[in-house]
C-alpha cells in the first residue's frame, strides 16, 4: 500500500532543482501501489500528476495535486527469434536501461544513451538523438487506464508518436498512467552513424560496435549538455522546428550557414540552437536562470530561481527567433 506524504518537497524530483512543494505525495514502487494511491479519498478531489525523474518538467510553483512519483522496478528479456523482447518498469533510469541492454549484448538503445529519465517517461516524450527514436525501438506497453479503470496494453499505433509528442501529451494525458515498457531490439543490427558528430566522433573505427557508438554519444553529450548533479537543466529545452521546404529554401537565401535537416515528408527540420545562437543568447545569465554556454539549446537554473522566471527566459528566446527568422520554437518539458 502507498503512503502519503504531505506538503512533500519536489526539488530532489525535478532535474532544474526548483524548490516546490506538492500537497500530497505518493512512492509507487508497484501496480499495487499505484491502485492503492489512486483509491484513497484524499487523492480523490484533486489532480494527479506523475512525475519519475523529473527531467522533462518545470515546475513553476507548488503542486495543488497528488504527485505520484514512479518507482516500479523491473527488466525482462524475451527472445522473439529475430528480435529481443526487453521489458523495463516504469520507475527504471532510462540511460541505466541503455547501458544494461548493450552490456547484456542487445544492441539497438546505444544512439539513446545518457539522456536523463525513467523508462516510464520515454514514451510521453517519444524521446530520440542522434538519429534513433524510441518508435523506432518500441513494441507496447502497460498503463492504467484512468477512465476504464484497468491496466491496458497499448501498440505503437495505440500511441500515435510523433517529433516529441505522443497520445500521453495530448488526449491521454490524464488517462494513463504507464506502469512497464517493452521495447523491440533487432538481432540484425547496424549502428546509426547518419549524424555528422557521431560520425566524426567514430571516424577512426571501421566497424564501430554497440558500446563504441554507446561511449561516443556519452563522449559528445557531456561535452555540450551539463550535468544536472552540477546545474540545473532538462536537456534541450526546445524542439527542433520543423518547416516547408518553400520556407526554409527562403531563410537559407537569408542565411546560409542555416543548419536544417531533411525530413521524409519533403519538410525540412531547423536546428533550434543554430537559430537560438544567431539571436546571441548563448551563455546569457538572466539572474538565477540563463542559457548554457556550451549549447544554446539548453536553458539552466543555477539556484534560488524560480520556474516562472525560466518561462520568462524562454518566451523572450521564442519571441526573438520568430521575430528574426519568422518561425515559432516550442519547449520541449511540460510545465506544470
Amino acid at each position: 500500500m502507498a503512503d502519503f506524504y504531505e506538503f512533500y518537497p519536489l526539488r530532489a524530483h525535478n532535474t532544474f532543482g526548483f524548490d516546490a512543494r506538492a500537497r500530497l505525495a505518493a512512492h509507487i514502487r508497484s501496480e499495487s501501489d499505484l491502485l492503492s494511491a489512486l483509491s484513497d479519498p484524499r487523492a480523490a478531489s484533486m489532480p494527479v500528476v506523475v512525475l519519475g525523474g523529473g527531467s522533462n518538467v518545470v515546475l513553476t510553483g507548488d503542486l495543488d495535486a497528488c504527485v505520484l512519483l514512479m518507482e516500479i522496478p523491473g527488466y525482462d528479456i524475451a527472445d522473439d527469434g529475430s528480435e529481443w523482447l526487453v521489458t523495463a518498469g516504469a520507475g527504471e533510469n532510462w540511460h541505466g536501461l541503455v547501458s544494461r541492454t548493450v552490456a547484456d549484448g542487445m544492441p539497438g538503445l546505444e544512439n539513446l544513451a545518457l539522456i536523463p529519465g525513467t523508462a516510464g517517461a520515454a514514451p510521453i516524450q517519444n524521446i530520440g538523438a542522434y538519429g534513433v527514436e524510441l518508435r523506432e525501438r518500441f513494441a507496447q506497453l502497460r498503463a492504467y487506464d484512468r477512465q476504464a479503470h484497468e491496466f491496458v496494453t497499448l501498440d505503437l499505433d495505440a500511441c500515435a508518436f510523433g517529433y516529441r509528442d505522443s497520445l500521453f501529451k495530448r488526449e491521454g494525458r490524464d488517462r494513463y498512467i504507464i506502469t512497464a515498457v517493452t521495447l523491440r531490439l533487432p538481432k540484425a543490427w547496424q549502428p546509426v552513424l547518419n549524424y555528422g558528430e557521431l560520425a566524426r566522433e567514430l571516424q577512426d573505427i571501421a566497424s564501430p560496435s554497440a558500446a563504441q557508438v554507446r561511449e561516443a554519444i556519452i563522449a559528445i553529450r557531456s561535452r555540450k549538455l551539463p550535468d544536472p548533479a552540477q546545474v540545473g537543466n532538462a536537456g534541450s529545452f526546445f524542439k527542433n522546428p520543423v518547416v516547408e521546404a518553400a520556407q526554409r529554401d527562403a531563410l537559407l537565401v537569408q542565411h546560409p550557414t542555416l543548419v536544417s535537416y531533411p525530413q521524409p515528408d519533403g519538410r525540412y527540420k531547423l536546428a533550434a540552437g543554430w537559430l537560438i545562437d544567431q539571436c546571441g543568447f548563448k551563455g546569457l545569465d538572466d539572474g538565477p536562470v540563463g542559457v548554457y554556454g556550451k549549447q544554446a539549446l539548453v536553458l539552466v537554473h543555477h539556484g534560488g530561481g524560480t520556474g516562472a522566471a525560466l518561462l520568462k527566459l524562454a518566451d523572450r528566446i521564442a519571441d526573438t527567433v520568430q521575430a528574426r527568422f519568422g518561425v515559432r520554437i516550442e519547449p520541449e518539458p511540460v510545465i506544470l
